[in-house]
């Protein structure tokens, strides 16, 4: 479910370990990159328009084992697309190619629809893709000739639409050159490396795909580090068929308190979401002034007026309600739509220290008065901004680590098991110990509502039983590979929050 992150250092040991200086092992290994590479961009380039039937495909070729992954991945899309056609540009003759990098060259030279630019040649067609071979894990700065032109004039170019790096951008590793070579997705292979996940990585790395290709398993999966990448299958829990001897009541019910008449609409996604997330039973409490119009666009949940002050946003008056209702609900999940009103802010508290209901706290709730009330077990989904709030910093101090170290300190606080799901380009999950990332989503999140809808997931989650940390990553990992189904489907641009609604089921029936 989830593999260490490692230094280029690191990963060069454990290769080694592991391959044995076996060419043969060697070769099976780069074959399997190339088998997957190719897999996983005929899916991923559908996030910019349909893959070609006949792609122009440049691969710039080093001499290394990224070299050979790289023409191998490049001759399994040919075969894919066999009226597609391939350019290598090699830099270093064939008499300098690592022995298998010089097979996969050699069969990949065979094929007629392949050219082969001389070294040093500065591309000037168009490419519908490229795959960056050129540099692996050993490189030491500077450039070397002809990369120093190579790689300013591919980053300056406007002629490849889109740009795949194989294992690490080029440029970028334990060391690293000023300017990297620049992907749209970066494929890390069989290791993920830590250099990827730097802050100032991603304008060079794209979107972070992962690899796997067997290298770990229960021996050494233990062995590394705390700060871990989470696999596709981090999913799996929720993936198969339910109990038959079951009804509504065996799977949870969710309280969710949230909305204001200003924005009712972030209630109304966190609802819609918790009703797709397994969870048995939802209920609303929303603004009296919004209640029945919510009702009718969500007509699964239970829906209960809540008292509202002259601005429109939940009032204390209604803490009743809650508290008449309170035995039914198995979690509750607070915060998209509130508002900052005073009053209502008050009201989170007294709800929160009147309830020991595990809670998935979000956007206007996420503030530290509020937070400090929590008497149970919890999961805070903030954004960076949200983050540095809490922590009392500024956002460019929000790191995994900070996050790492408010969930301890929640914990600590409140004596229960308690994460955070910090938002962002990498998703970070904590409960105060372990770290673990997650790759998936993408810019296709980068718009209003998608927080609001995996607050839903969060809660509903913890609803059926899922401890803090589980429920966070869950729902994290479910997101973001919702999303990614979503931008396959319609790109980037012309979509909307909502729409992550209609591909819910996507990743659990892969």
């Amino acid at each position: 479910m989830h593999h260490p992150i490692l230094t280029c250092a690191e990963s060069l040991n454990l290769e080694h370990s592991l391959l044995a200086a076996d060419p043969e092992k060697e070769w099976e290994a780069m074959n399997l990159v190339g088998q997957k590479l190719a897999h996983q961009i005929l899916l991923d380039f559908n996030e910019l328009r349909p893959f070609p039937r006949d792609p122009s495909i440049l691969v710039l070729a080093g001499k290394g084992h990224n070299g050979g992954d790289a023409l191998l991945a490049a001759h399994q899309l040919l075969k894919a697309r066999p009226r597609g056609h391939i350019t290598v540009l090699p830099v270093s003759p064939p008499e300098q190619l690592r022995p298998n990098t010089l097979r996969a060259f050699e069969a990949l030279a065979q094929e007629n629809n392949c050219t082969i630019l001389d070294s040093g040649t500065l591309p000037e067609s168009h490419f519908d893709i490229s795959l960056d071979g050129l540099l692996g894990m050993q490189f030491k700065p500077p450039y070397r000739t002809p990369l120093d032109r190579l790689i300013p004039y591919i980053n300056s170019s406007s002629l490849i639409d889109f740009r795949v790096a194989i294992d690490l951008p080029s440029g970028l590793g334990d060391q690293r050159e000023k300017e990297p070579l620049r992907a749209n997705f970066t494929y890390s292979t069989g290791i993920a490396k830590k250099p990827l996940f730097m802050p100032d990585s991603l304008d060079w790395t794209g979107r972070i795909r992962y690899i796997d290709i067997g290298f770990f398993d229960e021996t050494n999966l233990e062995t590394y580090a705390k700060e871990q990448i989470l696999l596709e299958s981090a999913i799996s829990p929720l993936r198969g068929l339910r109990n038959s001897n079951s009804d509504k009541r065996t799977y949870g019910h969710l309280f969710i308190l949230a909305g204001s008449r200003s924005m009712p609409g972030a209630l109304l996604m966190s609802v819609r979401a918790a009703l797709k997330s397994g969870v048995g039973l939802v209920t609303a409490f929303a603004p009296e002034s919004t209640a029945a119009q919510l009702a009718a666009a969500a007509p699964e949940a239970m829906w209960i007026p809540w008292p509202e002050t002259p601005d429109g946003n939940l009032s204390l008056e209604g803490q009743y309600l809650m508290q008449k209702h309170a035995g039914k609900a198995s979690a509750l999940a607070i915060g998209p739509g509130l508002g900052e009103e005073r009053e209502t802010q008050a009201l989170l508290q007294v709800v929160l220290k009147k309830s020991s209901l595990p809670v998935v706290v979000d956007a206007d709730a996420l503030r530290s008065e509020v937070v400090g009330s929590i008497q149970g077990p919890a999961v805070l989904t903030p954004h960076v901004g949200e983050m540095a709030r809490l922590i009392g910093s500024n956002s460019e101090d929000v790191t995994p680590e900070s996050a790492r170290s408010h969930a301890a300190a929640l914990r600590s606080a409140n004596g229960f098991e308690n994460a955070i799901l910090l938002k962002g380009p990498l998703t970070c999950i904590t409960d105060g110990q372990r770290i673990d990332l997650s790759t998936f989503g993408g810019p296709v999140l980068s718009r209003g509502g998608s927080g609001d809808i995996l607050t839903g997931l969060v809660g509903g989650l913890l609803a059926q039983g899922h401890n803090t940390f589980e429920a966070a990553k869950l729902a994290a990992v479910w997101h973001g590979q919702t999303a990614d189904h979503l931008a396959r489907n319609r790109g980037h641009i012309a979509v909307t929050a909502t729409q992550l609604l209609n591909y819910l089921h996507e990743p659990l029936r892969p």
